[in-house]
């Protein structure tokens, strides 16, 4: 028999997914490869309720994916398998401010990387089109508004 799923207030919601993204901590990103899909671990430099910040660097392969196509899903799974999954486009950032912040923010960023300018450097930004969340053995994504 199934295990019995607690239902859940829709007011709820974003307070469920927020505490699960905290809870996660590293979210998986998909991106395409050509055809193939591509998962991996991404460490967040900084999480503005469902807009999530990635740094990366300019040589790894997901930069080139991304560029092709920028239609990227964040998943967290925390440790109890509640899921949050995020949708969107990736946006290279550009604004001068948000970076300069997030880079005074980060000491492992200025550690590997010593300036903000490094050319090395990009950061995207994922503005949720989509945020879906789950609990444990639901087997039912809800919609969260963002």
């Amino acid at each position: 028999m199934p295990p019995t799923v607690k239902p859940i207030d829709p007011a709820e919601l974003p307070a469920l997914a927020l505490q699960t993204m905290h809870s996660a901590k590293f979210p998986m990103l998909a991106s395409m490869d050509g055809d193939q899909v591509r998962v991996r671990p991404v460490s967040p430099v900084r999480t503005d309720g469902f807009t999530v910040y990635i740094a990366n660097l300019r040589m790894y392969h997901k930069t080139g994916e991304i560029a092709a196509n920028p239609k990227i899903e964040l998943c967290y799974l925390d440790p109890d398998h509640n899921q949050v999954r995020i949708t969107g486009v990736a946006e290279i950032v550009t604004d001068r401010a948000l970076l300069e912040d997030i880079w005074n923010t980060n000491p492992l960023l200025r550690s590997y990387l010593g300036t903000v300018d490094n050319p090395a450097l990009i950061v995207y930004g994922l503005k949720p089109n989509h945020v879906r969340y789950m609990r444990e053995w639901a087997l039912e994504y809800y919609d969260v508004p963002h």
